[in-house]
């Protein structure tokens, strides 16, 4: 019997899943969007996007109108479809080990609502091991399922455009899984690269964490030139021009979000904390605020001041704030600042952000944390400004 449809997106209504959805559903597939929280599910369907994703608002209103996107709740739908992507990963804890447990216990959850003969796609980044774990558990519970693991790899608030144009990752745990992860997501990426499960686990863990490390190189450089008086900027500029084997240094920043850092520290805990590049990257990058800070209370006096960030966001053109270093400044500056005010144009849920306007007027220092372009031309000549991204012109005044 055919299935009702074709896909199925576990953990649907998030950053990875929703987008995931709306491209097989453009593609003509009936697509199953499965997530526990009721209420994102129902912001969905009634056509509201529950985050920023380019392009997503008028593709969303367009597939509602096909009828080819369903939303639930109930776990007992899962039957109905024939391949199953998780979008569940492996998060970290507060001893910065993986922790698996999400994912066991999803599929613990899952199991009793699977049929035979489904093709089930591990999605989301994995601790190297965890898909053959997965193979594993399925074989020992009597349900012969293809297993493959398919990392998605796109840019977040890109990923409509970005599967279009970037090479998918397919693993599976045997031919038929291979080929049938293959198939299906030949219908949304231009090409496929087969690989071996594990090997397309690490193959995701090394993009975020050599990302994560090149950003360390140039956050260490910045601080470097900054402590030696030195507009780093002009350095990069003339190690840059004419120049292409240095092209790809990014400009300093705070780097942070839902991936990078957690998936270095996956390997660093695969490797037994011996992953001396990752865990030199995570010092450099989470002290960046912190040397800020110590900057600022060299040259100043804090308890006296009001202190203001811009962009709450952990990066650029982005709503999302989760592991975003602007709260690490936040709190740290709260214990030395007389006042910390915050404000972003685009994170709704944060109850203490205030209007731009009330954050520049009463502000000692502005510390730039998320070069929004919302804040490109913004009158703050008089102010002091910390804006290690060299996003405004020389002429304000910076420490």
């Amino acid at each position: 019997m055919k299935a009702k449809y074709d896909v199925c997106v576990i953990g649907g209504a998030g950053h990875i899943g929703l987008p995931l959805a709306l491209a097989f559903a453009e593609k003509n597939l009936n697509v199953l969007v499965y997530d526990i929280n009721k209420a994102a599910l129902e912001t969905i369907a009634s056509g509201v996007m529950p985050f920023s994703e380019e392009g997503a608002d008028d593709l969303l209103t367009a597939m509602l109108k096909t009828n080819r996107l369903d939303f639930s709740a109930n776990i007992h739908e899962i039957n109905k479809c024939e391949n199953l992507i998780v979008t569940i990963g492996t998060p970290i804890d507060e001893f910065m080990n993986p922790t698996v447990s999400a994912m066991t216990d999803c599929f613990r959850d899952l199991r009793p609502h699977m049929r035979n003969d489904q093709l089930v796609v591990l999605r989301s980044t994995v601790y190297p091991g965890v898909t053959n774990w997965l193979a594993n558990f399925l074989k020992e519970t009597g349900l012969t399922c293809d297993v493959a693991f398919c990392p998605e790899r796109i840019v977040q608030g890109f990923a409509l455009k970005e599967f279009k144009s970037l090479p998918q990752l397919v693993s599976g745990f045997s031919k038929a899984a291979e080929d049938r992860a293959a198939n299906l997501f030949s219908i949304i990426a231009p090409s496929v690269v087969r690989v071996e499960p594990m090997e397309a686990e690490f193959a995701k863990l090394f993009c975020n964490a050599f990302r994560y490390i090149q950003f360390a190189v140039t956050n260490q450089f910045y601080m470097i030139c900054d402590q030696a008086g030195v507009d780093y900027y002009k350095v990069l500029k003339a190690m840059k021009e004419n120049y292409p084997r240095i092209r790809d240094v990014p400009t300093a920043g705070f780097t942070a979000g839902p991936c990078l850092f957690k998936d270095t520290m996956q390997l660093s805990a695969f490797c037994q904390n011996q992953f001396s590049l990752g865990l030199s990257a995570v010092q450099v990058n989470e002290g960046l605020p912190l040397y800020i800070v110590k900057k600022l209370s060299t040259e100043h006096d804090l308890s006296k001041m009001t202190v203001g960030l811009l962009g709450m966001a952990f990066k650029p053109e982005s709503d999302d704030r989760r592991s975003s270093l602007s709260y690490k400044l936040k709190k740290v500056l709260t214990t030395q600042a007389r006042r910390v005010l915050t404000t972003d144009p685009y994170v709704e849920d944060d109850s203490e952000l205030v209007p731009l306007e009330t954050v520049i007027e009463q502000s000692d220092v502005l510390i730039l944390c998320a070069p929004h372009k919302a804040y490109k031309d913004l009158k703050i000549d008089k102010k002091i400004v910390v804006d290690v991204w060299n996003f405004y012109p020389k002429t304000a005044v910076t420490v």
